[in-house]
């Protein structure tokens, strides 16, 4: 464990807002969190890699920053094994390892920034994949009782952005370990036609993809999209596709009819970026701050941003939306 006294929070989270942390607990192995019981009454906050967070004001309670790392196979079977990851490991870099070990499931979920731990809470998703879809265990630290406690999928009730870690069970307890069943040697690969990965795999003149070719195709979608955290600050995507009745849509779509959509059970989730752009703001700038120039729903960090502006200029986005097409648009990431 190691910690810090009033460091600034901008090399902590990829949008880089500039606020000061009073304490930063660093995690960094499995037996810390048991050194958590003398905090068990603090109102503490708990970061991964900090990539779905906006700060917005000073922190002045203790905040945990989770640096565990490690990978181990739990399990084998014939087409199948159960993998752990420490919640500190980088998700990108679990996928990559997945990929390369010809272990499928996840390459759809290429290049997503943030932790492992952090992957669970929000129900992490992209091109028709999303982490339910694959998880078989959450491994958790109860802040009250001091117990690491184990969640197996269901109870974990996941929904879109969602789960009961980010509901019912906000601020209970801290993610130590996910386990992740994917598959070998044949896999069951999903949704290449969602989104851009078909022209991008028909560009490379794949007809039969690899878990791999996948993986290649979504990294080079999200490079041509979203911009690079190290270059330009950012959360990713800032807001949540809405989720409409077919009411809605049908009436959308009769003024709209290229609008994007996608099958959502009895629903239709819409593109937030689009309905964004619809409204003028892809590539806006408004002082420091605005929305990248090649998506709408990537809001930005061009340097000195604070907090405030980058929700102010939300706002007027959610406003906006909300006057052209009747869709209150909400927020994805985390604001503090």
């Amino acid at each position: 464990m190691v910690i810090l006294n009033n460091i600034s929070a901008a090399s902590y989270t990829t949008f880089g807002t500039d606020v000061n942390i009073d304490t930063l607990i660093s995690i960094e192995d499995s037996e810390d969190y048991y050194y958590l019981e003398d905090l068990a009454t603090a109102n503490y906050k708990v970061i991964g890699g900090g990539s779905n967070i906006l700060c917005t004001q000073d922190i002045s309670d203790p905040l945990l920053i989770i640096n565990t790392v490690g990978k181990e196979i739990v399990k084998e079977g014939e087409d199948y094994l159960l993998v752990k990851f420490a919640a500190g490991e980088s998700w990108h870099d679990a996928v990559m390892w997945a990929v390369e070990n010809n272990y499928g499931g996840i390459e759809n979920l290429s290049l997503i920034p943030g932790k492992c731990g952090a992957a669970p809470i929000q129900n992490i998703g992209a091109y028709g994949v999303e982490i339910k879809n694959v998880l078989h265990t959450v491994k958790a630290y109860d802040r009250k009782s001091g117990v690491i406690k184990s969640f197996h999928n269901q109870e974990c009730h996941f929904g879109y952005r969602s789960s009961n870690f980010k509901t019912t069970w906000k601020d209970q307890y801290i993610i130590t370990d996910i386990i992740l069943r994917l598959t070998r040697p044949n896999h069951h690969i999903k949704n290449t036609s969602y989104g851009a990965i078909t022209k991008e795999l028909e560009k490379q003149n794949i007809t039969q993809p690899t878990i791999q070719d996948v993986s290649d195709a979504v990294i080079r979608i999200r490079q041509s999209k979203l911009p690079d955290p190290a270059k330009i600050g950012n959360a990713g995507s800032f807001f949540k596709n809405p989720i409409v009745d077919i009411d809605i849509y049908k009436r959308l779509s009769a003024d709209y009819p290229d609008m994007p959509h996608y099958p959502a059970g009895s629903d239709v989730k819409l593109a937030a970026g689009w309905l964004i752009d619809q409204c003028g703001w892809k590539g806006k700038r408004v002082g420091n701050t605005g929305t990248y120039t090649n998506q709408a729903l990537v809001l930005v960090n061009h340097g000195n941003a604070t907090g405030h502006e980058v929700m102010e200029v939300a706002h007027d986005i959610i406003s906006d939306v909300n006057e052209k097409f009747g869709i209150e648009i909400e927020p994805e990431v985390n604001v503090w």
